[in-house]
């Protein structure tokens, strides 16, 4: 497995690649849910995945400091896993002027709802540093986790609207035995908060349970609200939204998702279900999307 640092390693190497690269980025500490974005990235020709705890998607009161950085262990279980080149870049590799003077990726309306109300400039950050590494690595294909399910429309949408050369393929979320979404911020729960956890996606389910059983998607949301509270979580939303932009549903769309923030002491979780609604109200039900990205 090849690691490169600089821009000048990446490049060299880069250069004797095919074009037929499957790409995973992502911010290190890896567990099986980034395992199954390389099995997925395998079916092209070459498999390449960074690592980079990128700056500009945190606020000033969040973790990035703290952010676990596992370099030896991440490189150990990338090459078990079959790739054939992990980029480790320095800062000065991505934003080789600055942070303060890197060109931002914006992709407006999509960037500043749900989680970009309570994380603003996030997802600046994460579409900013996705294209400086889209033009680095110049792969055909990117896969990416359905856990970070906004993200993975936003980065969607940006592909789409700059007329970028990649494919961008949601892979569904990996979870442990009670459902707990696979996270590297997992880490960060004491087990009191563990034990609790699995509760954000029982609530996901029973809030697409509700509505596919006619209930308006504001009453399931502040039903879902209230029971988070319950159970111990600060939430910041719950929020049913249509699957394919995350605009509100109409009472005609029937692919749809769910979506929650909740932080459980100072670990703030992230999930989503979706689900297809079949029906009315008089007999309405639901089921899991089937669909993979």
């Amino acid at each position: 497995m090849i690691i490169a640092r600089t821009l000048s390693e990446w490049r060299e190497h880069r250069a004797q690649w095919p074009d037929d690269i499957g790409f995973v980025p992502t911010m290190g500490g890896l567990h099986d849910g980034h395992v199954a974005l390389v099995r997925a990235a395998r079916r092209h020709a070459w498999v390449a995945v960074s690592v980079y705890v990128n700056p500009l998607q945190f606020g000033p009161q969040e973790d990035f400091a703290a952010y676990p950085r596992t370099e030896e262990a991440d490189c150990a279980r990338l090459a078990q896993a079959g790739v054939d080149a992990v980029f480790l870049p320095t800062e000065a590799a991505i934003y080789p002027h600055g942070r303060e003077w890197q060109t931002e990726v914006r992709v407006p309306g999509l960037s500043e709802d749900l989680c970009g109300r309570y994380r603003p400039g996030h997802f600046e950050g994460v579409t900013t540093v996705v294209a400086r590494l889209f033009g680095i690595v110049r792969p055909r294909a990117c896969y990416m986790g359905k856990k970070d399910y906004q993200q993975w429309r936003i980065v969607t949408r940006m592909v789409a609207d700059l007329g970028l050369p990649v494919t961008v393929t949601g892979i569904e979320t990996i979870r442990e035995s009670d459902g707990l979404a696979l996270s590297t911020r997992n880490t960060y729960l004491t087990a009191a908060e563990r034990a609790c956890a699995p509760g954000l996606y029982e609530t996901l389910t029973q809030t697409a349970t509700h509505v596919a059983r006619g209930a308006a998607p504001t009453d399931a949301e502040a039903a879902a609200m209230a029971r988070l509270m319950a159970l111990g979580f600060v939430p910041d939303y719950v929020a049913v939204r249509r699957a394919a932009d995350l605009a509100l549903p109409t009472p005609d769309d029937s692919e749809l998702v769910v979506l929650a923030a909740a932080r459980l002491g100072r670990t703030r979780l992230i999930d989503n279900l979706e689900f297809r609604r079949i029906g009315r109200a008089d007999g309405g039900h639901w089921q899991r999307s089937a669909k993979a990205g």
